[in-house]
């Protein structure tokens, strides 16, 4: 490890073991340790120019992460999330990893696998402790039922609608939660004049549409927030959500165009598992 990477390593534990000491943790505590942890050097120039959309440290104080908690992302790779959140859990918590489930025969999701495994092993005093569970196709379970404080997914709803996974992804979630367990979503948002289509081929869902599927599974929403939003967005691209920044699916065609409007609007949701 460099010396910078020790001074940072450093910084976090500081910030963490502050926390730590708080009575279960306060939000002011955990949003300092979040700072540390944004700042480090795990995090890329190109990572870090993203949280002007992806507001990590609103959005994960919004859905009530403490540094305490036993939480789990599915779908977490590449690992932006990972980043963050791994080492905010590393000492008094614990971060599940919920994967993709391998695919010997798709060379994109093998390669999407094992880039996630690499990232994890570059940094050991980050990420030694990320536990890495497959999330199941079968509707089996992830980890044991009523296990988890929190459960969290980024932009992955519009995946499980195109495979037909949805309602099954959410009922899995649903049982990995504890009584009073936290839900945290953020999805693309379409267009409320715009009837959803069951399969998301644009890439956005729409909010009422996600709130419907997920308290059929038994989920209750308590809150919204408009962090992610971006009135910008028009949601109405060739390409789908994919015709935005990062991906530019068309290429240099109106690039600028695309990039003066950014990411997503996106919706950010949290629900809760009932207590009995």
């Amino acid at each position: 490890m460099s010396v910078r990477q020790k001074l940072v390593a450093a910084a976090v534990a500081c910030a963490l073991l502050l926390a730590a000491c708080a009575a279960g943790s306060s939000r002011q505590s955990t949003a300092e340790a979040l700072t540390a942890i944004l700042a480090g050097d795990q995090r890329s120039a190109e990572e870090r120019a993203r949280d002007v959309y992806r507001h990590p440290k609103e959005t994960l104080l919004f859905f009530g992460i403490r540094p305490e908690m036993s939480v789990l992302e599915v779908w977490p790779e590449p690992g932006w999330y990972t980043e963050v959140i791994a080492p905010l859990l590393r000492d008094k918590g614990k971060y599940y990893a919920a994967v993709i489930a391998a695919d010997p025969t798709n060379k994109h999701i093998t390669q999407r696998l094992n880039d996630y495994r690499a990232k994890l092993a570059s940094r050991p005093d980050l990420y030694d402790r990320v536990v890495v569970v497959s999330f199941p196709t079968d509707g089996g379970d992830v980890v044991p039922p009523g296990s988890l404080d929190m459960v969290l997914t980024f932009r992955n709803i519009h995946n499980w609608m195109a495979r037909d996974d949805a309602a099954q992804a959410f009922a899995i979630m649903y049982r990995a939660l504890k009584p009073g367990g936290v839900l945290g979503v953020v999805e693309h948002r379409g267009s409320p004049a715009v009837p959803q289509d069951p399969k998301a081929k644009s890439g956005y869902v729409n909010e009422d549409y996600a709130i419907r599927l997920i308290e059929a599974q038994g989920f209750r929403l308590v809150a919204k927030s408009e962090v992610n939003a971006n009135p910008k967005d028009t949601r109405d691209y060739e390409q789908g959500v994919w015709t935005l920044p990062p991906t530019y699916r068309l290429g240099e065609r109106d690039h600028d165009k695309y990039a003066a409007i950014g990411e997503s609007d996106r919706f950010t949701l949290r629900f809760v598992k009932p207590r009995k």
